[in-house]
C-alpha cells in the first residue's frame, strides 16, 4: 500500500528552533506506517500558493500550513480545486482560523490531528476573486492590518495598542451594502465579512460563524461612542460581540459593499489595495481540511 505524502510548508523567518520543533513533533506523532512526509520552505511572500499548486499536481494527499491566517490563505490558494487536503499547524500571532476549527495551539497535537485525518468540507469566500478563508473587511480592521504587517513587534499586546491608538482617530465612513438582492445603507466603522468566527488571539468578530454552512456573516459595527470601545472588545473576547446595540449581524451569499473612496481592504489579515466596490461570494465545500 503506497503511504499517504503530507507536504509541511514552513516559513523560513519563523526560526530554527521553530523548526527543529516541527521536525520533532512529526517524527514523534505522525503515523509513519501510513504516512511519508516531506518539509519545504517558503523563499518569498506567496510562495506557499506555488509550493501547494505543486505539491497537490504531484498528488500530495495533504499540504501543511504551518503558520497563521496569512500562511493557511496561501495554501488553500495552491490548493482549490485539487483534491489534496489543507492542514493546519497553527504557528502565526492571532490563528483566527485554526481556533475557528478547534485545530489544538500545540504542535504535538496538532500532528496527532493530522495523523488521525478527519476532514471537513470548509466553504471558501471570494472578495472580488480573491480567496479568503476566514474574514474579510473593509473598513477600520484593514487599518489595522496595514499597521500591524509594518509593526516589528507581533502579538496580543501589539495589536491591542493599534486598536486602542487608532480608534480614537478613526471616523465612520459611509457605506453602500447589497446583501442577496436587498440594499442598506450603513454609516459603519467596521464592515467584516466572516467565513471563520475570529481575527484571532479569541477575539471573535463573528462566534456565530460556521465555515460549513454555505454561507457568509457579515458584521457591521456602527457609529459608537469612542470611550465604549473597551466594553466592544469585552464583547469580541467573550463572543457576545453580535449582542452590541452598535453591531449588527446578517448572513447571505452574495455581499458588495461600496465607497467611492474606498481603497484598501483585508482578507485573511493581510492588508492589500482593492477597487472602490468589492463582491462577495462564497462556494461551499470548496476544499477539504483536516480538523480534530
Amino acid at each position: 500500500m503506497s503511504k499517504k505524502h503530507v507536504v509541511f510548508i514552513i516559513n523560513p523567518k519563523s526560526g530554527v528552533e521553530r523548526q527543529k520543533e516541527i521536525t520533532q513533533g512529526i517524527e514523534a506523532n505522525l503515523d509513519k506506517e501510513q504516512h511519508s512526509y516531506e518539509l519545504i520552505h517558503t523563499q518569498y511572500a506567496k510562495h506557499g500558493t506555488t509550493l501547494a499548486k505543486e505539491a497537490a499536481q504531484k498528488g500530495a494527499y495533504a499540504v501543511v500550513a504551518v503558520g497563521g491566517d496569512g500562511s493557511v490563505n496561501d495554501v488553500a490558494q495552491g490548493l482549490l480545486g485539487t483534491n489534496t487536503l489543507l492542514a493546519i499547524i497553527p504557528k502565526g500571532s492571532g490563528n483566527g482560523m485554526a481556533r475557528t476549527m478547534k485545530i489544538p495551539l500545540d504542535t504535538n497535537e496538532a500532528i496527532k490531528v493530522i495523523s488521525k485525518g478527519n476532514t471537513a468540507d470548509m466553504d471558501v469566500a471570494f472578495a472580488n476573486d480573491r480567496p479568503f478563508i476566514s474574514n474579510a473587511g473593509v473598513a477600520f480592521d484593514a487599518l489595522i492590518s496595514k499597521k500591524f504587517a509594518k509593526s516589528e513587534r507581533r502579538g496580543l499586546m501589539v495589536y491591542s495598542w493599534l486598536v486602542t491608538k487608532h480608534m480614537w482617530l478613526y471616523k465612520e465612513w459611509d457605506w453602500n451594502i447589497t446583501i442577496d438582492g436587498k440594499d442598506y445603507s450603513e454609516r459603519a466603522f467596521m464592515i467584516n465579512v466572516a467565513n471563520g468566527q475570529q481575527f484571532g488571539y479569541n477575539f471573535r468578530i463573528a462566534p456565530m460563524a460556521s465555515y460549513t454552512d454555505g454561507l457568509l456573516d457579515i458584521i457591521i459595527v456602527r457609529k459608537f461612542p469612542k470611550i465604549l470601545g473597551g466594553a466592544l472588545a469585552f464583547r469580541g473576547l467573550t463572543g457576545s460581540i453580535a449582542g452590541s446595540p452598535y453591531v449588527q449581524h446578517l448572513t447571505g451569499r452574495e455581499i458588495t459593499i461600496s465607497n467611492p473612496a474606498l481603497k484598501l481592504m483585508q482578507t485573511d489579515g493581510d492588508a492589500h489595495a482593492c477597487e472602490p466596490t468589492i463582491k462577495f461570494r462564497v462556494e461551499k465545500g470548496a476544499q477539504k481540511v483536516i480538523v480534530p
